[in-house]
């Protein structure tokens, strides 16, 4: 019975641990020609989203900062951040007046 109880703890922890080594959602910061892109997760988590959505399904991006060489060409044709910033599902890529919203100078 003692034994039960430590395996039901071991496996607890194990199905745990996916969470535990999971990254912390924050903000990451991008160079780029028109001024930095600050990428805030918690904002994209409050809208609904989830990692996984562009994670995995569909893998939009990797889980590397860095391994994506991400442009606005790209952007325009759907792709990276351009496949839900396509003016329905939330602002355009393509429209000049939002280009604000994500680049600083």
């Amino acid at each position: 019975m003692k034994f039960a109880g430590i395996l039901a703890v071991f496996a607890a922890l194990m199905l745990s641990i996916g969470s535990v080594m999971a990254i912390p959602a924050g903000k990451m910061e991008f160079a780029a020609p028109n001024g930095k892109v600050t990428f805030d997760a918690k904002v994209h988590a409050d809208k609904g989203a989830k990692c996984a959505d562009c994670h995995t399904k569909p893998k939009l991006f990797e889980m590397k900062k860095g391994k994506d060489k991400i442009t606005m060409k790209d952007m325009n044709e759907g792709k990276f951040c351009g496949a839900c910033h396509d003016g329905k599902k939330a602002f355009s890529v393509k429209e000049a007046a939002d280009c604000v919203k994500c680049h600083k100078k």
